[in-house]
């Protein structure tokens, strides 16, 4: 396990409000690198955007790595000037509009990075978060981290797209995507 940047902020997201304690738990295994173990899971700063949608809405989300081939770049990213793109379904904008969600920080002391291009962080044992703020408007906190925001019927063929490409990406909650 890789060490935290002691400067990255991490965060955990919740549609819940009023948490003073995060213990361990479970890990969802169909994650690539998660512990067999329970842990308690933050995301880093750098890579929140991913998160700052309804817990349940389906997503790909995808950024070049140094080593991208610049053709998948031109491809899938050559008319954004953003850095990150977060896809989300036609049939979810709605649901993004009136979600609101908390970000409870924490104090990276005590976290190890387990996924570098997912932002993925765990600790072993519970921790109080050091701040929370409520975000009401989650369009408007995506688009202020230089993320392009697509928005389309089926997010399957752009998925299967980047599937195969040298992107970096997250596929998050597939399972609630519409079928193919």
């Amino acid at each position: 396990m890789l060490r935290p940047d002691l400067r990255e902020r991490l965060y955990h997201v919740s549609e819940g409000d009023g948490i003073t304690l995060f213990n361990p738990r479970s890990p969802n295994l169909a994650i690539a690198n998660a512990p067999g173990r329970p842990v308690v899971w933050a995301i880093g700063g750098r890579l929140l955007h991913n998160y700052l949608l309804p817990r349940d809405c389906p997503r790909v989300t995808f950024y070049a790595r140094p080593d991208s081939d610049p053709a998948d770049v031109t491809r899938l990213m050559g008319q954004t000037a953003a850095q990150y793109v977060v896809a989300i379904e036609s049939r979810w904008l709605a649901a993004v509009c009136a979600t609101y969600l908390w970000l409870y920080e924490f104090s990276p002391a005590g976290f190890h990075l387990i996924d570098p291009g997912a932002g993925y962080y765990v600790r072993e044992s519970a921790v109080a978060p050091i701040s929370v703020r409520r975000v009401d408007d989650l369009l408007a906190e995506l688009v202020s981290r230089d993320v392009e925001l697509r928005v389309t019927p089926s997010l399957w063929p752009l998925r299967d797209a980047v599937l195969v490409s040298s992107l970096q990406f997250s596929f998050i909650r597939m399972r609630n995507a519409q079928p193919k």
